[in-house]
């Protein structure tokens, strides 16, 4: 693969890496010169249909994700080589390693590094979740960290392209069991919350250095996913948070409904612990549940209570009485104390009844509506929706706005009314079929759409640069910004072939020659030899071995037999002489265009009878091949090559 060209614009340069579906190589971009990821599918994957049209169809929406914790995906494509389909997807080229790499160099990670890294995965995941795409391989392999060490989530939407039979039939393990979900284990139903599992095994792994479960097989992993409990990370290393550890086993619960509802709901839990080692929240659950309360031993004296039996009765009595009266005052006063805080505590519960408590409004805009009413319930207020609204900025499902303004005081039980978006405003695709492709542009910027992918496909029927198809359909309605895919006509396919040799076969023989090789006949012209007999080709317009394009027209010079030597025959053959000077005679010259460019247009401007006219104008590669440009004229004319317009030579018609 290396040095191969995909799209005649993806130069593969080197082997990268590689996995169970796809092999990655670094190429370089010759449109826009910069470097770019390609990952090409395994051969074994190339001739299930199903697979290639769910893997197509995975893959262009995974391009719509735009997020800083996403790998961006910029095109796909298939590309023929050697009769052999190639299907690629072209992402960003990121330097640097994988999440994976950074546990294996250090061991396990700090608790901070553990908490901002999943921080990250969580906020990615909750992007693609609210697009309605779920990853369904989150592992350390598919997360690379860049340079300044920001991790980017990678292969979104490739893994639930995978048919069952396409599993079945590879050696490769799609993903790596030991962070498959009990749900995929089992081959179930699997959702936003299977991502949540498997990042939950990728944090108990930062944490400690090591996953949950091992075996001797991916089944036996995959049987201890369904059956077994993981073991608390705080067994393994007493040093991980409380708080963290009731995190990751949430994550991790055997059955969907137990774990985190949402990517949201998680990344709010994960940034309060962020924010606790800061200072900025305290909560007792980061101290040790088992600290030793000390309780003082009271000596009770019993050594020394011994009433000595010799005191006198008199000195006893006085002293009881004196007891006696303190006792009373003990009791009295007592007494009062419970009175007062009895009418204290009903005084206080009264005014709770009658004068609820006040509370101050959060901001909630930008909040998801479902996160937005469980902060407002947990301050006693009521949470209602009044209206839902399109927003060209906030994604479905976000709070717009909110009718009391935050850092307003309310009462306890005031209801909070707020605005939902539903998303983008529709717009109606507008028709491209038929529209040149340098009109797509202005036409989608006007319905408000943007330009999606370009496909380029043959077509007989269809002009060149012509819109064959679009997708979504014309006529349709979509959120305002969506992409609009097309696929745009090349013209007929271009087919070359070898000349034939037509020189030596009969009249007949050439034409059925010409017709059998899809090219076109052109003049037959007569002509005296004394070599070939009457009715035999002795001359072809293009030399026989050249490579020319289908429908290409030959023109033949046939024998009349033997010239007859007379006076009147040389005086003929004179003024056909002549005439030949008046008459276009055809012929094939060959160049090999170069440049620094990838494409150079050549134009040939033929000069004849003090007349200057275009003969020949079209662009080709600069791929160090040579062509064949067929030009036709007087012998006396003369020829001048331009590239893109710059003058290069000047020849002559070869038959002068």
């Amino acid at each position: 693969m290396i040095g191969t060209v995909l799209g005649d614009r993806y130069e593969i340069i080197q082997k990268i890496g590689g996995g169970g579906m796809a092999l990655v190589y670094k190429a370089k971009c010759r449109l826009l010169n910069r470097y770019v990821a390609i990952k090409v599918l395994r051969d074994e994957f190339v001739n299930d249909d199903e697979f290639i049209r769910k893997f197509r169809r995975e893959s262009q929406a995974a391009a719509s994700l735009s997020h800083p914790n996403i790998v961006g995906i910029y095109d796909v494509g298939v590309d023929k080589k050697d009769d052999h389909n190639i299907y690629y997807i072209v992402m960003e080229y990121i330097r640097g390693k994988t999440l994976k790499d950074v546990i294996r160099e250090k061991g396990k990670l700090t608790v901070d590094e553990t908490i901002e890294y999943s921080i990250q995965i969580a906020e990615a995941l909750e992007h693609a979740h609210k697009n309605h795409i779920v990853h369904r391989d989150i592992k350390p392999h598919n997360i690379m960290m860049n340079e300044d060490g920001r991790l980017k989530v990678t292969d979104f939407g490739i893994a639930r392209a995978a048919s069952a039979t396409t599993v079945t039939n590879t050696s490769n393990v799609i993903g790596s069991v030991h962070y498959f979900s009990p749900e995929q284990a089992r081959g179930g139903y699997t959702d936003e919350k299977s991502d949540i599992y498997s990042l939950g095994i990728v944090m108990y792994e930062m944490i400690t250095g090591r996953v949950p479960f091992e075996g001797d097989s991916p089944i036996s992993v995959a049987l201890k996913h369904i059956q077994e409990e993981i073991v608390p990370p705080r067994e393994i290393d007493d040093s991980v948070p409380i708080r963290l550890q009731n995190i990751i086993l949430k994550c991790v619960k055997k059955s969907q409904l137990d774990r985190y509802i949402t990517a949201g709901e998680l990344l709010s839990d994960l940034k309060k612990i962020r924010s606790t080692k800061k200072g900025i929240i305290a909560n007792n659950d980061d101290f040790e549940e088992d600290a030793t309360q000390i309780i003082p031993m009271i000596n009770n004296g019993n050594g020394d209570n011994m009433i000595k039996q010799k005191k006198k009765k008199k000195k006893k009595k006085k002293k009881n009485q004196k007891d006696g009266g303190l006792k009373v005052v003990f009791l009295a006063i007592l007494l009062a104390f419970i009175v007062v805080s009895s009418l204290a505590l009903g005084f206080f519960k009264f005014r709770e009844s009658f004068f609820p408590q006040e509370v101050v409004v959060p901001d909630i805009r930008g909040q998801h509506r479902d996160e937005a009413e469980k902060e407002i319930r947990k301050l006693g207020l009521k949470f209602s929706i009044a209206e839902e609204v399109y927003d060209d900025e906030l994604e479905k499902g976000l709070v717009v706005s909110q009718k009391t303004k935050a850092g307003t005081t309310v009462k306890e039980g005031y209801t909070i009314e707020v605005n939902v978006s539903k998303g983008k405003p529709l717009v109606t695709v507008p028709n491209l079929k038929n529209r040149n492709i340098n009109e797509v542009e202005a036409i989608l910027e006007e319905a408000n759409l943007e330009d999606g992918l370009v496909d380029y496909a043959y077509s007989d029927t269809v002009e060149e640069n012509t819109v064959i198809s679009q997708s979504p359909e014309a006529f349709s309605e979509v959120e305002a910004g969506t992409n609009v895919n097309i696929v745009v006509s090349q013209g007929p396919e271009v087919k070359l072939i070898d000349m034939p040799p037509l020189v030596g076969l009969s009249e007949q023989e050439a034409k059925n020659a010409i017709v059998a090789n899809e090219l076109v006949l052109g003049s037959v012209t007569q002509e005296p030899s004394d070599e070939y007999p009457e009715g035999t080709v002795i001359w072809q317009s293009i030399e026989p071995g050249n490579q020319i394009e289908t429908n290409t027209s030959i023109d033949l010079y046939v024998s009349s037999g033997p010239e007859e030597e007379s006076e009147d025959k040389d005086k003929d053959k004179d003024k056909d002489k002549d005439k030949d000077k008046d008459k276009e005679v055809p012929f094939v010259t060959n160049v090999t265009p170069v440049g620094e460019d990838e494409e150079v247009k050549i134009r040939v401007d033929r000069v004849q009878d003090e007349e200057e006219e275009t003969v020949y104008n079209k662009t080709h590669k600069i791929d160090g091949k040579t062509i064949q440009i067929p030009l036709k004229g007087k012998l006396d004319a003369k020829f001048k090559f331009y590239y893109d317009g710059e003058f290069i030579e000047e020849i002559e018609h070869p038959g002068r």
